[in-house]
């Protein structure tokens, strides 16, 4: 089973994530996500149990406790759904938000 873990400390590393469902039961893997950039954690992370039965009681008793300072957020991982290309939005923004953007509504007159 996937479990998503949310609100997690940004000091959180895998291993912490790993050791935490461990009590639990055998942990397949952990991951906490972080961005490609800057490398620092996101704040969430996954967690796989090849035992459906321990996962399940791992995220009744973990999720709103405590871990590290932050009372966490602990649900099964939903798959992530696959948007068509059109879609999909750019991490730039784009539309029109205000502001002085590309149309000429917005941009301050000239006098």
């Amino acid at each position: 089973m996937n479990i998503f873990v949310a609100k997690l400390s940004f000091e959180v590393n895998d291993e912490d994530l790993k050791q935490l469902f461990a009590e639990y039961g055998e942990v397949a893997s952990a991951r906490v996500v972080t961005d490609k950039i800057t490398r620092r954690s996101k704040g969430y992370g996954f967690v796989e149990m090849n035992d459906d039965e321990a996962a399940k009681k791992a995220i009744l008793e973990l999720n709103e406790c405590e871990f590290d300072g932050r009372v966490i957020a602990v649900s099964e991982a939903r798959p992530r759904e696959e948007k068509p290309y059109g879609e999909r939005q750019s991490s730039f923004g784009g539309g029109n938000r205000g502001g002085y953007g590309a149309s000429s509504n917005n941009r301050p007159k000239r006098y």
